[in-house]
């Protein structure tokens, strides 16, 4: 992965984009020498979003698979104020 500070991005952003969007490197941008973001072609984020669903996904399938009670939709309105 390749380092560059967030004030050489200003210096260089069509070099970075061109590096990750054709070259498929993602980009990691420092402030005071720590990482705070990273800059990563669409389709990996594409990808990292994916993998968030199918994660949500078999969270869901195994908290409906638990027993538990009931909640009536209305009452739930009216305990949360909506």
């Amino acid at each position: 992965m390749i380092r560059i500070s967030t004030s050489d991005l200003r210096k260089d952003t069509a070099d970075a984009l061109n590096k990750v969007a054709y070259g498929g490197d993602r980009i990691a941008l420092q402030r005071r020498g720590k990482d705070v973001a990273v800059i990563v072609s669409v389709e990996d984020y594409e990808l990292l979003r994916a993998i968030e669903d199918k994660a949500d996904l078999e969270t869901i399938r195994k908290i409906k698979e638990e027993p538990g009670e009931d909640i009536d939709w209305e009452d739930l309105k009216k305990e949360l104020g909506l």
